[in-house]
């Protein structure tokens, strides 16, 4: 019986083959500010350890064009991840000579496809396995233990991400915090604020319209420009009303950048409330008259548990945004892993923007696969409240 082969599986194999013969796989640097030398990998590698890759990236190509199983799939593109992972931990440490602390070894674009391959064929096997929301999660609380192993034995030492991290820790986990503080503070102060007005706009419908165009005008304001325009009230704030300096509300730092994610988060929050609100069955709502239900028990025990998916596909969208653009915070002194983004930039210095970068990528990561997860759990308990 002839053997079906899988499109995407033939896609993934034409990236990483060529990449892995004809692309750099790392960048050596003398010391951190010289231009860097690409590195192949045969050459960033033992010669046992280029040989391991290779079979490995051969087996799991094997396994993604030839159609296997989805468990043999997923399996294979982990195995792909992991051993790209440790090749490049090795690579820096086979390629930093001993004792010496100055030089450089940074990941190349042959690293990145790989990983970006290998990526791919998980997202593809996940997909066709569909995994309950419970599982997604513990999939990813897994990921991110295995991720944490790899750094806690050291495997990554010698990279000069590693070596850029060692040099700002405290700073990295400060910023850390302030990151996480103006994404998912702001994300409360906004569904404080927008769930009550998205209720108010379902109720008053000749209010809709109105809230919902001046929620659009805000939302198109490029986020520099909106920071610049609060910069002279809150400045105007800090230097008339006592006590607002201490409590941190100036014309630059976090207080622009927060009110500023409070407003852009505002408009997904409102208009899918009263999304999820309009889309509730009104024989339901009828029915629940009927038995006596207040207007108020209503909203609360049937309309918004049925609107909940919408809501926390709100927040999910918020969250998202939220993390990313907290990171254009640092332009204005706001703090976050923008601060490493734009020194390394002004250093010209990419793992220092790496350093900025990947945080931010995996927290947002890590946000969605949650959120997606309690959308469909909401979702599921929507269907049965509905068919109660």
């Amino acid at each position: 019986m002839k053997q079906k082969i899988d499109k995407l599986g033939v896609v993934i194999a034409l990236i990483a083959m060529p990449t892995l013969l004809f692309v750099p796989f790392v960048t050596f640097k003398a010391n951190r500010i010289v231009q860097g030398q690409p590195v192949w990998v045969f050459s960033a590698l033992p010669t046992w350890a280029a040989a391991c890759l290779m079979l490995v990236v051969i087996a799991v190509l094997v396994s993604a064009i030839l159609k296997a199983g989805v468990l043999v799939r997923m399996t294979a593109a982990c195995l792909g991840l992991v051993t790209v992972l440790i090749a490049i931990g090795l690579a820096a440490s086979f390629l930093t000579p001993e004792g010496n602390s100055f030089a450089r070894v940074s990941t190349a674009t042959g690293f990145w496809m790989l990983l970006f391959a290998f990526a791919m064929l998980l997202i593809d096997a996940l997909a066709r396995l569909r995994p309950r929301p419970l599982a997604r999660i513990l999939l990813l609380l897994a990921g991110l233990a295995l991720l944490g192993l790899l750094a806690r034995i050291g495997v990554w030492n010698e990279l000069s991400l590693l070596k850029e991290f060692s040099s700002r820790a405290d700073s990295f986990w400060r910023e850390g915090w302030r990151h996480l503080a103006l994404a998912v503070g702001s994300l409360v102060i906004a569904f404080a604020f927008g769930l009550p007005l998205g209720i108010l706009c379902y109720r008053v419908e000749r209010l809709r319209a109105a809230i919902l165009n001046v929620l659009n005008v805000i939302q198109t304001i490029p986020s520099i420009a909106l920071f610049g325009l609060l910069i002279a009230p809150l400045g105007w704030i800090a230097a008339n009303l006592p006590g607002a300096s201490e409590l941190g509300i100036r014309g630059i730092g976090a207080a622009p950048a927060f009110i500023a994610l409070v407003l852009y988060a505002l408009l997904p929050i409102v208009a899918n409330t009263v999304s999820g609100l309009v889309g509730v069955d009104a024989a339901v709502s009828n029915a629940a008259k009927g038995l006596g239900m207040t207007d108020g028990q209503i909203l609360r025990r049937i309309e918004l548990p049925l609107a909940m998916p919408a809501i926390l596909t709100a927040i999910r969208i918020v969250l998202v945004q939220n993390i990313g653009m907290a990171t254009i915070a640092a332009l204005i002194g706001g703090g976050g892993f923008g601060v490493f983004v734009f020194q390394g930039i002004g250093q010209t210095a990419t793992d220092l923007v790496l350093l900025g970068a990947l945080p931010t990528v995996a927290l947002a990561l890590c946000a969605a696969v949650i959120m997606d997860a309690l959308t469909e759990l909401a979702t599921r308990a929507r269907k049965e409240i509905a068919t109660a």
